[in-house]
């Protein structure tokens, strides 16, 4: 199993969070990205985006920032939440997830342990992306949980450890 270089932070320890998007996701990212500015459980938030950044560039960018430990979580954001999950999972140790509901983003994290939320503007209301990212601020994994086993198979099969 691979060892997780991040430093393990408590859960009232804000979060270093880093939000991307490409051109089809940036006015969502905009929203927010002021509305995490405003968390008192946000120590920073670092936007990646450029005017001509790509979903695959930002998403390898922001994964990486998750797997050398610069931040602890990520918000990435296109047309639909899926183009962004899919290269940021690619990066070994990071798992990114669509969500765009309660049990989804719930589930992301305390079952998953995702450190990267994906979301899509054509298909969530900025209100609703804000309340999420709320509930996405206060959920944490227990690595003890049902989860934490099947996990530690992904991480195997992740380093080539895993029994086939």
């Amino acid at each position: 199993m691979m060892l997780d270089a991040r430093v393990v932070r408590t859960e009232e320890a804000p979060l270093r969070i880093v939000i991307g998007a490409p051109a089809n996701g940036a006015a969502l990212k905009d929203v927010v990205l002021e509305h995490l500015r405003a968390d008192s459980r946000v120590e920073s938030v670092t936007d990646l985006s450029t005017a001509d950044i790509t979903y695959p560039d930002v998403s390898f960018r922001a994964a990486h920032a998750i797997a050398d430990g610069t931040a602890d979580r990520a918000i990435l954001i296109c047309g639909t939440g899926i183009g962004t999950a899919i290269p940021a999972s690619k990066v070994p140790g990071v798992r990114a997830a669509t969500a765009h509901d309660l049990v989804t983003v719930r589930g992301a994290v305390e079952n998953y342990d995702a450190q990267i939320l994906c979301m899509g503007q054509n298909v969530i209301a900025p209100v609703a992306a804000c309340a999420l990212v709320d509930v996405w601020l206060d959920a944490r994994h227990d690595p003890a949980s049902a989860y934490g086993a099947k996990l530690a198979e992904i991480a195997a099969y992740e380093t080539g450890q895993e029994s086939r």
